[in-house]
């Protein structure tokens, strides 16, 4: 992963960095919202469990300055779930984080997320989910949650799952590990750029998954997936480390920050999303090197780089 702006514009162009008036400017708002979604424990164990879990996204949510609304406190969760959902189809566009703990269960035919009242399933969330303007960052590290993951699966969407397949049932725990990360644990930032993505904080949850089943010397029964391209085929954390080229996701997953960094902070939604837009448009132009003229390409690279130098230095 490449750190973020402005520490790696050098290519001729100098090192780029923020003016003195940007670096004391305030935080800007942001069109981003997480929905949190409790489920039903089953046990007194896991009832702590789920509750400890939740006070991280929430004290997250705080930190990130983002609106958060708790879904799962009673009978009438599926229903609240609906309801909320239909009304954020009325936002125009934003990101609304979509965040699930809890068990799920899968009786072979369909995956399901166990909710007080009636359970949740994949149709029913991907219908729901279907109007939904704003980029979606659904998050379910429980059980048989890999389930979810082909009926969600679209462009403008990214997913992570605590289990590769719906009939990985038993209690995950990679939800407490990734919501760890999230919530700004810097042992997580692999780039070194002062915040944690939902790639990194994937591959250090799936990291710290592996080393507990290694050190209770158990089999392993949970294999957390990322999905960010919309073709419903996730990915496993060891490809983003052993063959990353071979890896089709995690390109959006790098770029998307719960809590940001004070740089991140000092630019408005849009500006991040230009930023977004340039970066991946390097990705692709580095991918057509080999096909280009050394002078085509560095000519492209260097447009590229000063649209980013300036985007940076006018924030």
């Amino acid at each position: 992963m490449r750190p973020r702006l402005p520490v790696w514009i050098t290519l001729g162009l100098g090192l780029i960095s923020l003016p003195a008036a940007a670096q004391e400017a305030p935080s800007l708002k942001r069109q981003t919202e997480l929905v949190l979604v409790l489920g039903a424990p089953g046990t007194e164990e896991y009832e702590a469990k789920f509750k400890a879990q939740a006070q991280v996204w929430r004290e997250a949510c705080a930190k990130a300055e983002i609106a958060l609304t708790e879904i799962g406190n009673d009978d009438r969760a599926t229903e609240q779930l609906k309801a909320r959902l239909n009304q954020a189809a009325a936002a125009p566009k934003g990101q609304l984080w979509l965040v699930f703990i809890g068990h799920g269960t899968y009786d072979g035919r369909e995956a399901k997320f166990n909710l007080r009242g009636p359970d949740l399933t994949p149709t029913q969330l991907a219908e729901w989910c279907q109007p939904l303007k704003q980029e979606l960052v659904i998050l379910h590290g429980g059980s048989a949650s890999a389930g979810f993951l082909p009926a969600l699966a679209a462009k403008n969407r990214v997913i992570v799952t605590g289990t590769k397949s719906a009939d990985e049932i038993y209690y995950a725990r990679f939800g407490e590990f990734f919501a760890q990360a999230m919530a700004g644990d810097l042992a997580a930032d692999l780039d070194q750029d002062q915040q944690v993505t939902v790639l990194e904080a994937f591959r250090h949850g799936s990291r710290l998954t592996s080393e507990f089943y290694e050190k209770e010397e158990r089999i392993a029964t949970e294999h957390a997936l990322l999905e960010d391209d919309g073709d419903g085929t996730g990915t496993r954390a060891e490809v983003f480390s052993t063959a990353p080229a071979e890896a089709k996701d995690g390109h959006r997953a790098g770029q998307v920050a719960l809590i940001l960094s004070e740089d991140e902070r000092r630019l408005t939604d849009a500006q991040r999303a230009r930023r977004d837009e340039l970066e991946q448009h390097l990705d692709a132009l580095k991918a057509k090197r080999t096909q280009m003229t050394e002078s085509a390409y560095y000519q492209s690279l260097e447009k590229l780089l000063r649209e980013l130098s300036a985007l940076y230095t006018d924030a």
